[in-house]
């Protein structure tokens, strides 16, 4: 937001107070943290799109091509990278189609398992990505809008919260 724009209160903060004084006390600052960070990762992901947008690819795409340039073969089952990712099955074939059509990736067969198809990067989207990370490092990553130490405490918090609801 613009100067002009920034609102003269934190909406969230205000919403705070609002929960306690309507008897909510208990649940005033849990509500404060969740809003917060969903209000946090509009931002970042606004951020992240702004950038990604010049090389024509969503996160969700731009994440899945990182997948495969990180991985040893350059290449991946369909299931594999919906584990990773942890996406629906219908999420990876959708951003498949989308990068299969741009030549950045294709579906290939398994040399030994007739039943599983493999997503291989192609040049085009190693390059995509090599391009894209570097944008993303300097625009983004480097300086994500919060201290260096801010930065370690949010990866622990942020870690200590996707352990507790499962994802490893």
């Amino acid at each position: 937001m613009s100067a002009p724009d920034r609102l003269h209160l934190d909406p969230i903060a205000e919403a705070r107070r609002q929960w306690a004084d309507h008897g909510w006390g208990d649940a005033a600052d849990g509500m404060a943290a969740v809003t917060s960070l969903m209000r946090a990762q509009q931002i970042a992901l606004g951020r992240v799109e702004s950038v990604l947008r010049r090389h024509g690819v969503t996160f969700a795409r731009y994440e899945l091509l990182m997948l495969l340039y990180f991985s040893r073969a350059g290449a991946l089952p369909m299931t594999k990278i919906g584990l990773r990712l942890q996406v629906h099955p219908t999420s990876v074939t959708n951003a498949v189609d989308r990068l299969e059509t741009a030549g950045l990736v294709r579906r290939t067969a398994h040399p030994t398992d007739r039943r599983t198809t493999l997503v291989e990067l192609l040049d085009a989207g190693r390059e995509l990505a090599l391009a894209a990370t570097n944008e993303l490092n300097a625009e983004v990553f480097r300086d994500p809008g919060f201290s260096p130490a801010g930065v370690l405490s949010l990866v622990d918090i942020l870690t200590e919260m996707r352990r507790g609801a499962g994802d490893f």
